[in-house]
């Protein structure tokens, strides 16, 4: 699963004791060479499907982590890019790695629960994160994403088809989540890490209590299932305006 450059096991246990936060600051300098970062394929995909829409002025980066989306970002807004994380860590990575083309870009540490600004921007993205937030917190966290767009403006993420029961996959992301409940149960503070509590289902409904108009478009770039459905979708939740 990890590349020779990746953490070790010693530092992924040491990491998942700690703090969501803490954890991340001291990942961040082997993140991109684990499989947690979010496959380049993805992030191709979805500048594709951007690109058809777009382009757009001002763009944000929810939980950027070491500033993958940001560089989607560099290829579809035409003002400004801005990264919020509330890993110093991770940030400190992001701003030596990075360099998009296109528009100025700027590194904002703060909690996605609180974003620290206005209605200023016209795209969200984010990618890979929502596993750090339990279903109770999506209201805050969705009404928080439409409190910083512009009307008009839009929040999109990637989200993969959830395997089917039985299969291995879904044993072990089972297996996963059930690890990490019986550690946060047993262990403070908790690190908030689960693969199966994003459900389409509470996605649709949570971003349209907080005033989304929600749409699913599939990325033909990943084909589909059997059953004819898209392995990966693309959310597009847009605010109501102009």
């Amino acid at each position: 699963m990890f590349s020779p450059e990746g953490p070790r096991l010693r530092e992924l246990a040491v990491q998942a004791l700690s703090s969501v936060e803490h954890g991340y600051d001291l990942l961040a300098p082997k993140f991109d060479h684990t499989p947690f970062r979010t496959p380049d394929s993805v992030l191709d995909a979805t500048v594709s499907a951007l690109r058809r829409t777009g382009p757009f002025d001002a763009g944000l980066d929810l939980c950027c982590g070491t500033g993958a989306g940001v560089e989607v970002l560099g290829q579809v807004c035409r003002e400004s890019v801005t990264g919020v994380d509330f890993s110093a860590g991770m940030l400190t990575v992001a701003r030596n790695r990075v360099r998009p083309p296109g528009p100025p870009v700027r590194w904002v540490r703060a909690d996605a629960r609180a974003l620290p600004f206005g209605p200023v921007f016209d795209l969200v993205v984010s990618f890979g994160a929502f596993g750090h937030f339990l279903p109770r917190e999506l209201p805050a966290l969705f009404a928080g994403v439409h409190a910083v767009l512009r009307p008009g403006g839009r929040f999109v993420f990637p989200v993969v088809a959830p395997p089917r029961p039985g299969s291995l996959t879904y044993g072990m992301l089972l297996g996963f989540d059930a690890v990490m409940r019986v550690r946060n149960t047993v262990r403070r503070p908790p690190f908030v890490m689960y693969y199966r509590t994003f459900r389409f289902g509470d996605i649709r409904r949570e971003l349209a209590r907080a005033g989304f108009l929600v749409e699913f478009q599939a990325l033909p770039e990943f084909g589909r299932r059997r059953d004819g459905s898209p392995k990966v979708r693309l959310v597009v939740a847009a605010r109501a305006g102009a």
